[in-house]
Order: structure tokens, then sequence, then C-alpha cells
């Protein structure tokens, strides 16, 4: 079998007191496309970093690519596209002189050639004398993709790429990752969508600087343990009221409001069963497939954090 492209075991990173990656282990196969999600301030981008050689873990060991973590920081950057959250390229040049200076940069040749060749590929041939300070959100997105990828790497490191971009621009986006992965790059994603987690092979969540679950989409989710029932009513005002009685009900764990539907879930499927039937009367009850959604919040509510 082939090697995975990260295999790295109990990386801690540490600022000061406060330990913000907390003996993370994590596999990643190559060409996978592996979800990484968490809550805001989860360490996510600073596991990102440790694993790009952009960061020194204070602990912990692994491989990224097949080269040593602590020995081997430039060798592995050199052979990671890293996309940042925050559009950061010149918005007073164009594409083709975003990519032209990118490309100095990774040193392929010849560069005209390089930069005519990744225009092409995700679309912007016809845009390429456009300012990148006039692009839409989907444009910068795409712009930056193509920066990181020019170089030709054989991982892709994507810290919420699709933040503020419209959906259409958002399943092109996915597409297009899609697409590389079945190249043979491998891509570990970051993101708070829950669609777009759904779209990762495998998915791993951080909370407060700790991997507590990882796995399918599938595995994760049964892994949470939870039952769900769907509440549909036809007023707002009482389905408000009932959110409110349900929520202090025995067994309830989240209640969630969709439309004028409730999603009622806990872990103690007998005793949620039970309050909804009681409490929903009049109301039409079905059970339901609990969502990535529900573990995620399920999983967030059980975690400590770490900076308090």
């Amino acid at each position: 079998m082939t090697a995975p492209a990260i295999d790295v075991t109990g990386l801690v990173k540490r600022y000061g007191d406060k330990t913000v990656v907390d003996n993370v282990s994590m596999t990643v196969r190559t060409g996978e496309i592996a979800g990484f999600l968490g809550p805001n301030g989860s360490g996510k981008t600073t596991t990102i970093r440790v694993m790009c050689g952009l960061l020194r873990p204070d602990a912990g060991r692994g491989t990224v690519l097949g080269y040593d973590l602590l020995r081997d920081g430039q060798r592995i950057k050199r052979e990671v596209g890293y996309m940042t959250q925050r559009f950061s390229f010149y918005e007073d040049l164009s594409i083709a002189e975003n990519l032209s200076f990118v490309a100095g940069l990774y040193g392929p040749t010849p560069r005209r050639k390089v930069v005519d060749e990744t225009l092409a590929q995700l679309g912007l041939t016809s845009r390429r004398n456009q300012l990148a300070g006039r692009l839409s959100g989907g444009w910068k997105q795409r712009l930056a993709l193509a920066a990181c990828t020019m170089h030709r790497p054989r991982l892709l490191l994507l810290d919420e790429p699709t933040a503020g971009v419209d959906p259409k621009a958002r399943r092109e986006f996915w597409d297009e990752i899609h697409r590389l992965a079945a190249e043979g790059i491998t891509v570990l994603v970051s993101t708070h969508y829950m669609d777009e987690a759904e779209r990762c092979h495998r998915i791993n969540y951080i909370s407060y600087g700790r991997l507590i679950a990882a796995g399918t989409v599938a595995e994760v989710v049964a892994g949470a343990g939870l039952t769900t029932f769907v509440v549909e009513g036809d007023d707002g005002a009482g389905m408000a009221a009932l959110a409110e009685r349900l929520r202090a009900a025995p067994g309830v764990d989240q209640v969630a409001p969709f439309g004028l539907t409730l999603h009622v879930v806990g872990k103690d499927g007998v005793a949620l069963e039970a309050s909804v039937r009681a409490l929903a009367q009049g109301y039409r009850v079905r059970p339901a497939q609990t969502s990535l959604e529900d573990a995620f919040i399920q999983l967030m509510g059980g975690a400590r954090d770490n900076m308090a």
C-alpha cells in the first residue's frame, strides 16, 4: 500500500502556558480529501501550520509526504500548496501578474508557459489581465487555488477556503478539489460548512486543541450515539413555545428550529422519545437520521475549553 501522505503522532504546540494543539495524532492517505473541522479557536490553523513545516511542534513526531516533520520542514514546504483564510495577493496587479510573481518564488520554467497552463486549467485565461482587487469572492478564491497549485504540490492544505463565496462558486471549487484528488494530490481542508465536510472522504474533528473524532461521515455520526426526532407544525409562535418546553425535558440535548419543524436530539433515545411524544401531542412527530451538524454540536458541548 502507498505510504500515508500525513502520519503524525502526539503533536503539541504551546504559546506560553496555553496548549493550542494538544496531543493530536492523524493519518491522511495519499489522494484522500480529509476534512478538518472544529469551532473557532480550536487549533485547526495552528495544526495545519505545524504539518506544512511553518511551525515547529513542541512535542510529537511523524512524517508528511515521507519527510520527517522535525528534520525536513524545508522539504515539506516545497511540496505543499497552502491556501490561507485571507486573500493575500496584490490587488493592484492582474491575475497573470500575480501568478507570474508566485511562479518566480517557486522557480518553475519556462515561467510564462507554467502561468498560461495554470490560467487555462482553472478557467482564468479570459480574465488574465483583470486586476485582482476587482475580482468577486469566487474569482479571488479561484486565483488563490491557482497560485497554490501551480508548482504541482503533492499536498494541498486549504484553510477555510470558501468563506464568503456563493454556493455556485463553492460547488465549482469542490469539483476542482475532487479532480485534483483523482490525480493523486492529497487534500486537507479546514471548513465550518457541514455540507462541505460531507464532500470529504474522511473527516477529523478538533475541539479546543484535541482531536476528538475521526472517520467517514457515517462513522462520526454513528459514534456520537444520538437519536433524532423531527416535530412538524403550522404555527411559528407555537413551535417556538414548544421548543422551549422541549429544551427543559429529560433526554433532550438539542432542539434546533428549521422553518416550521424542530429537530430534537439526545443521547438517551428512550427518554428523548418519551419527552417528545408527551410534549408534542397534536404535532406531527417522526424519527429522523441524525445529521453531521447534530453530531458536532454534541461533540462541542462535551469538550473543555483549553483557554479557560
